[in-house]
């Protein structure tokens, strides 16, 4: 009799990401309001730049070093702090994988990114999971949970799936608060829809400490999630262990040269945040207004609102309600996150489309 080869006792114990669904029980097409994505689509210059971009046929730049300089320029960073990966998402992986191993502890918060969970199992380390303050990150408790075998920190700002955000001096706050040896990652996926006066100083922690590393995406508001661009910045050795470990030539011709030209393009992303910041104030605003029905916003600060049901109508009742309505939103419930859904903020139309629905299913149509 063989024995087939046999994954490390850990591998087993991950649970695969779930991405938003597209399709409803009957298997027909929704409007996705799932995944978070720029209901505006893409930026003209990326979509130009695609069918300009190298043969599909060469190899791309395997540091992708024109995308890193113009990302450099915009926010004043030195290129050679920069690196590019497949997303935001290979780039969290790298920095568990290079910092954290088996018997090493990793800190999130409750209902932070599912991809932490994934990450930290992923290379054989240990999830410390931090309580919440009413959905959003408490730093006194994220700092209670350090130990001596604390490696890595992750905080998104703001968070998914919650929006909730974190100003400047309480993540100042948590990493002085942490020991010189433990990283902290700060994950801003969606710090482009904050506004300048809610920067959370990431980027300058990041310039200034050994023990911070800041990733990116252009999977939001730039509105290229197909084509799986991310970075990340911090300080030179951290950089230069994540190079070590990242996968050669990880970000694709078309990606470079998608992501270069969207960067330059920033009449496109003041117009998705203004965009957005309109529809979110618009869609808050309407589930405040449906309050005496169970229904609550969490306060948001991404491109998207996390609407808990706390009622009689359930957040399972609201998704069929809205999928009958031919749109997918996020149900959460292997988030501990049954009592929520997470819809993105999408068109004009697509908003009063779920409004609509929702006003039906309180009977309030």
């Amino acid at each position: 009799m063989t024995t087939p080869p046999t994954p490390k006792p850990w591998i087993a114990d991950i649970h695969a990401y779930v991405p938003g669904k597209a399709r409803g029980s009957d298997g027909c097409k929704l409007v996705k309001l799932s995944a978070n994505e720029n209901p505006l689509g893409s930026s003209s210059a990326a979509i130009a730049a695609l069918a300009a971009a190298a043969p599909m046929a060469d190899y791309p730049d395997p540091d992708s070093n024109d995308l890193r300089t113009a990302l450099g320029a915009l926010h004043a960073i030195d290129p050679a702090r920069i690196v590019c990966g497949t997303g935001s998402g290979e780039l969290l992986g790298l920095a568990a994988q290079a910092y954290a191993g088996p018997g090493d502890e990793i800190v999130y918060s409750r209902y932070g990114f599912s991809l932490y969970e994934i990450v930290t199992k992923r290379c054989g380390a240990l999830p410390v999971v931090a309580a919440d303050r009413d959905y959003g990150t408490d730093v006194d408790e994220m700092l209670k949970h350090v130990g001596d075998n604390t490696r890595i920190m992750f905080v998104a700002n703001p968070n998914n799936p919650t929006g909730s955000y974190l100003p400047q001096s309480e993540i100042a706050r948590l990493h002085a608060g942490l020991p010189s040896d433990v990283l902290l990652v700060i994950d801003h996926a969606y710090a482009e829809y904050l506004t300048d006066e809610e920067d959370d100083g990431g980027l300058s922690l990041a310039a200034a400490h050994e023990n911070v590393l800041l990733t990116r995406t252009f999977s939001k508001i730039y509105g290229l999630a197909g084509e799986r661009v991310g970075w990340a910045t911090g300080a030179p050795d951290i950089i230069a262990n994540l190079n070590r470990i990242r996968g050669p030539f990880n970000v694709t011709n078309h990606a470079q040269a998608a992501a270069l030209a969207a960067v330059g393009d920033r009449r496109f992303v003041e117009a998705s945040r203004e965009h957005n910041t309109a529809q979110l104030a618009r869609f808050t605003a309407f589930i405040d207004g449906l309050g005496n029905h169970g229904l609550r916003a969490v306060p948001s600060k991404a491109n998207f609102l996390l609407v808990l049901f706390e009622g009689s109508i359930t957040a399972e009742m609201a998704q069929d309600s809205l999928a009958d309505a031919g749109y997918a939103v996020r149900w959460l419930p292997g988030q501990d996150l049954r009592h929520g859904l997470r819809i993105t903020i999408g068109t004009s139309q697509q908003m009063d489309d779920v409004m609509a629905a929702l006003r039906v299913l309180v009977g309030e149509a």
